[in-house]
């Protein structure tokens, strides 16, 4: 464990995490790619994708916990739809995380892979007026909104990503949710989900410990910054960034699975 892998480990973290916090997501659509591919590019030992999954849960858990922290106040939390979708796919991630072992390191590639196409189709259909919706007056489908964090949680339990970058496309584009109340809201259904795909992987001997504490360190660090920055930035133009890094990565994890 030498001085240039702390550092790049820790730069992976800080990048991943502060974009995690500005966007709403759990920052593993970038930082899984980035831990895998980043590392070897540098001569420094390659992660396995197990690993790499395992490393991205728990640092998720940490990530998320900064998010929310800088969101609490302004009435941007919705604390129905949390409940509704935080406990939906914390049983779905405990799901995933767990049966994950029993999976293939290509397996699980194919459904990151699969998950960041469905993202990135979702966030390029139209999403008009919704942030024009008080804050005080924003109604969704409860159940709708329940299966569909269920669904998410066992297929980002698996790749220990949190599902965060699928539930952003879903809230803003199935459940009509304005863009500051989703990244906010969903940093808080990604943390609750975080912690069944964090459980999983730990119990199963899927995390490297040494790097999840570089990361965990970042996370706390960079995302309350990016949470601050989310807030000063353009609905819009929030939309359209996460857009692209989902459809970027999708391409790219298609790229190496084909």
């Amino acid at each position: 464990m030498d001085f240039t892998f702390i550092i790049t480990i820790f730069l992976i973290g800080f990048i991943g995490s502060y974009i995690s916090g500005m966007l709403g997501i759990g920052g593993s659509i970038i930082k899984y790619p980035m831990l895998l591919y980043i590392p070897p590019l540098f001569g420094l030992a390659a992660f396995s994708a197990h690993e790499v999954s395992g490393i991205s849960a728990v640092q998720v858990f940490f990530a998320t916990i900064g998010g929310v922290w800088a969101y609490r106040k302004g009435g941007y939390l919705n604390k129905t739809l949390i409940a509704y979708m935080g406990i939906s796919i914390l049983v779905g991630s405990f799901i995933g995380g767990y049966g994950s072992k029993l999976m293939s390191e290509g397996g699980i590639n194919v459904i990151y892979g699969i998950l960041a196409a469905i993202a990135a189709v979702m966030m390029f259909i139209p999403k008009k007026g919704i942030d024009d919706i008080p804050l005080d007056q924003v109604k969704f489908n409860k159940w709708l909104a329940a299966s569909l964090a269920f669904i998410v949680g066992i297929g980002a339990g698996i790749v220990g990503a949190a599902g965060a970058f699928l539930l952003v496309p879903i809230m803003l584009v199935v459940l009509k949710i304005p863009t500051r109340m989703t990244i906010a809201s969903s940093l808080a259904i990604t943390f609750i989900s975080s912690i069944g795909s964090t459980v999983g992987k730990l119990t199963t001997g899927q995390v490297e410990y040494f790097p999840a504490l570089i990361m965990v360190i970042a996370s706390l660090i960079a995302s309350p910054l990016g949470a601050m920055a989310g807030k000063k930035v353009n609905t819009k133009i929030l939309q359209v960034i996460l857009a692209i890094l989902i459809f970027a990565t999708a391409v790219k994890i298609w790229m190496d699975i084909l």
